[in-house]
């Protein structure tokens, strides 16, 4: 082979090169297409690769979905009748037809060949035959005893008499019943045969002063002069101002307080209700010492609240019980109960000093009517849905607002079973403590959205939208709410133990204070004091502040 190209190649070589070929990179394809198509389906075909898929339609490409653990099971529709049958012939044979409708059977299909019944739950005929041999003869009817006497439908089977072991009596042995073994068991004490004792009738008082009288023989009933401060002036002549201090601590209650009370009018007196079925009185002024103690019930106290002269009070209790006490003698005077027996969530007595009735918010949704004279319910309101949270008498004592949970509010006629008022909206919550203010023209109630929300308590019962406070937290609970004897703060308790205050004209928060450890549940501003206030907690102590 030379090097030289073709055009210098020697005559000699006989070596052929083949002609070039030429290559088109992009040849013109033309495409025989159906006019009338929507669409062009082409492409290339690829052959099939990898094992063959057990879940691959054979009709279209769709993959079927598993619906199973172990793949795609296929849906036979079947009667509950259908159904039912053949699972209780498989439960007691052993075997059933296969539902699908195939004819096969499945289960023991060695017991179903030898059957070969296709009923689902009847024996076969040879199967009855084979039970008719194995009974006994029905004897004859005039033989009464002895070999071939009468047996009816009472012949046995020959299983029956292998199983029995016993032979039978005849008509003149008796049968004797084996002794029974007594069982060795100590007697029943008398703790575990007595019925526990009943004490919500039993109520006890005890006095832990010195002396009922003091030197005047007058009882702590009597309300003291000797102060800096006029107890007998008009509600809401002095100006109030929020406290910033903390002057004293009662502690006697051992578990957490539900309701603080100060004596109507003057505030010489507080009043705690506790969950350790305990209600106690202070001595606000002079000693601030426990004065009375007075127990009756038997579980949490959940609220109470003292008559318009203060000579008497009510307590409600998760016993299901209301009393009705002597705020001196600590005597209790009356007690009440609902027809239903229902917890009472809230009592208010009513204002008026010249009538003898209470109104009781209970679990089962209703405000039960009642008169301490003769101890009978006069009355029903009977609209709300959930239990009911709170009381509130407006216009002049004629009408009275309650919430519920619900997320309603209704306002009543007193005396009227029938609601005034309506109001439920989307936004509201449950409002769970109210306090009226001294110009009986709104009330403040707690909202369960850690807020403070007014109404107005006159003919419209509106909302006022522009007054709103809020900065606390009280979700959870049930928390008190009060109002300022002159109108000007609003104060409230916190789930972290604080007690806020905030103005009543401006909504602005002006203090917070860290008063108790838990929960502060009891918040009560003082009647006729410019800035003391009386708080309690889940931590059972009662603090008093200026």
């Amino acid at each position: 082979m030379t090097l030289l190209g073709d055009q210098y190649a020697s005559s000699d070589e006989e070596t052929r090169i083949p002609e070039a070929q030429l290559v088109v990179a992009a040849p013109d394809v033309s495409l025989q297409a159906n006019p009338t198509n929507a669409a062009l389906d082409y492409g290339p075909a690829r052959p099939e690769q990898g094992p063959l898929n057990p879940y691959k339609s054979t009709q279209g490409n769709s993959l079927k979905r598993k619906n199973a653990l172990t793949g795609n099971a296929q849906e036979v529709a079947i009667s509950d009748a259908t159904f039912s049958t053949h699972h209780r012939k498989f439960q007691s044979l052993g075997y059933t037809m296969d539902p699908s409708g195939s004819g096969a059977y499945v289960g023991d299909l060695t017991r179903a060949l030898r059957v070969r019944d296709d009923r689902p739950t009847s024996p076969s005929k040879r199967m009855d035959s084979v039970y008719r041999r194995k009974r006994q003869k029905r004897g004859d009817a005039s033989i009464v005893e002895g070999e071939g006497a009468y047996k009816g439908p009472w012949a046995r089977f020959q299983e029956d008499e292998d199983t029995l072991g016993e032979a039978e009596l005849s008509s003149e042995e008796e049968y004797l019943e084996e002794a029974i073994v007594p069982a060795r068991s100590s007697a029943l004490t008398k703790l575990t045969s007595d019925y526990q004792e009943d004490l919500t009738n039993t109520e006890t008082t005890q006095f832990h002063g010195t002396s009922p009288l003091d030197y005047q023989n007058r009882t702590y009933m009597h309300v003291p002069q000797d102060l800096d401060i006029d107890l007998r002036a008009e509600l809401g002549s002095t100006q109030n101002y929020h406290p910033k201090k903390l002057i004293h601590t009662w502690k006697s209650h051992t578990k957490a307080i539900n309701a603080l009370r100060f004596f109507p009018n003057f505030g010489h007196l507080l009043l705690s209700a506790s969950a350790d079925t305990k209600v106690k009185l202070w001595d606000v002024y002079h000693s601030r010492s426990l004065l009375r103690t007075y127990s009756g019930h038997t579980k949490s106290v959940t609220d109470t609240t003292f008559s318009p002269t203060g000579t008497h009070f009510l307590t409600g209790s998760y016993d299901r019980h209301m009393k009705l006490w002597d705020t001196e003698t600590g005597a209790c005077i009356s007690r009440f109960q609902t027809s239903t027996k229902a917890v009472p969530h809230v009592v208010r007595f009513y204002p008026s000093t010249d009538t003898h009735e209470f109104l009781v918010g209970t679990s089962d949704k209703k405000i039960v009517q009642f008169d301490t004279r003769s101890g009978e319910m006069t009355q029903e309101y009977d609209h709300h849905l959930q239990a009911v949270n709170t009381i509130t008498f407006c216009d002049e004592n004629r009408r009275f607002i309650t919430t519920s949970d619900d997320r309603s509010l209704r306002a009543w006629e007193y005396n009227i079973p029938v609601p005034i008022k309506y109001i439920a909206e989307p936004h509201l919550f449950s409002l769970v403590r109210a306090a009226p203010h001294p110009n009986g023209k709104s009330v403040a109630f707690q909202s369960a959205d850690n807020q403070i929300v007014v109404y107005a308590s006159t003919d419209r019962f509106r909302q006022n939208r522009k007054k709103s406070f809020r900065g606390h937290n009280t979700a959870g609970y049930a928390i008190d709410v009060s109002i300022s004897p002159d109108g000007q703060f609003l104060m409230s308790g916190d789930s972290s133990g604080f007690v806020c205050f905030w103005d009543f004209k401006s909504c602005k928060m002006w203090h917070k204070i860290q008063a108790h450890e838990g929960a502060t549940v009891c918040a009560q501003w003082h009647p006729k004091e410019s800035s003391k206030v009386a708080t309690a907690g889940l931590d059972g102590a009662i603090k008093y502040w200026d």
